[in-house]
């Protein structure tokens, strides 16, 4: 395990099981209807800031996505995507990710990379050095 990846390990699991997760009806509710979304062919991202100083994450999958084992499978691989990528994420954000159809067949490098991309178009990864490449990368190697 490289250093960066024992960092990104640390980081995450220094957090309270669950803490960074939105569960709360109300709380997706007022991302969907206050945020601002970006959309990739794999997921849509909606980010609205909170007051808790904490980024937390909620992950959704509708029924166009599949069955129950594929919506499960697809909220899985978005968990895991964000569990890399969360100590890079800015604070103080709740962010919503919604599987697409798409995202079905794909593996988790390519749900990280898309996660990615959105987190960047929404200016909200924190500068990851080029010479690391990112933490997904790093912790597969």
């Amino acid at each position: 395990m490289t250093s960066l990846a024992k960092v990104t390990t640390d980081k995450f699991v220094h957090l309270r099981k669950g803490a960074w997760r939105l569960r709360a009806r109300t709380d997706f509710e007022r991302v969907r209807r206050e945020g601002r979304s970006w959309s990739h062919q794999l997921l849509v991202l909606v980010a609205c800031p909170n007051a808790s100083g904490l980024t937390r994450v909620g992950v959704a999958a509708g029924k166009r996505v599949g069955s129950a084992v594929v919506r499960n499978r697809a909220k899985r691989l978005m968990r895991e995507a964000v569990r890399q990528y969360y100590p890079y994420i800015r604070t103080g954000w709740d962010l919503l990710l919604i599987a697409r159809v798409s995202i079905v067949p794909v593996k988790l490098q390519a749900v990280a990379a898309a996660l990615e991309s959105l987190l960047r178009q929404a200016d909200l990864l924190l500068a990851v050095s080029e010479q690391a490449g990112s933490p997904f990368q790093q912790q597969t190697e």
